[in-house]
């Protein structure tokens, strides 16, 4: 059980967050996440930013740096085929102790042949464990995409927002000043006036 759990865990190190299998042609980003070389280059074109799908970080350009030490595990658990040894690991019933071969859907738990005949269970739809788990993979993958649009479209609104701000910063900036100005001549006008009258009042009283 410890091997297997080992097995699992090593497998979980190599899976690529974005197609959800293990590496091919990884590389990293300048944050230092790690995506498949095609899986990365397809997020860019989808998105139209040069930006990690992980942590969202923008760069300036496209560089990717080739992992050779993911690219070697990768291949050699391709190689000695441990995906397919863990799905050969056999989980039992605790119940019946038979290998657990079905998924019920009605209940969303793993069953065995000998579960699927109980009144339990009778009427309920099942699948195989296989199938099961590439509609759940298939799930996870758009959930992820649908989160990755949403983070999107909310770093775009965000931006948007920003924008606006800083333009009515700008223009309530330029309407200060404006105001300023005005009241300033204003003020230079009456104290003109001022001295103007108080010039012809003292030639009066003179005269």
């Amino acid at each position: 059980m410890a091997a297997e759990q080992q097995v699992v865990s090593l497998r979980e190190e190599l899976i690529c967050p974005v197609c959800l299998d293990i590496f091919t042609d990884p590389v990293s980003l300048q944050c230092g996440h790690n995506f498949c070389r095609s899986c990365i280059t397809q997020c860019w074109e989808r998105d139209g930013r040069t930006s990690c799908p992980e942590c969202r970080a923008e760069f300036a350009d496209r560089t990717l740096i080739v992992n050779w030490a993911l690219s070697s595990l990768a291949e050699k658990t391709q190689t000695l085929n441990l995906n397919q040894k863990v799905k050969e690991s056999k989980l039992q019933c605790e119940k019946h102790q038979e290998e657990l071969k079905l998924f019920c859907e009605t209940d969303k738990k793993l069953i065995c042949v000998i579960c699927r005949d109980a009144r339990e269970h009778r009427d309920h739809r099942f699948i195989p464990i296989e199938e099961a788990v590439e509609n759940y993979k298939a799930q996870m993958k758009s959930s992820m995409e649908s989160l990755t649009k949403k983070n999107s479209e909310i770093q775009e609104m965000e931006q948007l927002q920003k924008t606006k701000i800083s333009g009515v910063r700008e223009q309530s900036h330029s309407l200060q000043s404006h105001i300023t100005s005005h009241f300033n001549k204003k003020r230079q006008i009456l104290a003109e006036e001022e001295q103007r009258l108080l010039k012809d009042l003292g030639e009066a009283e003179i005269n």
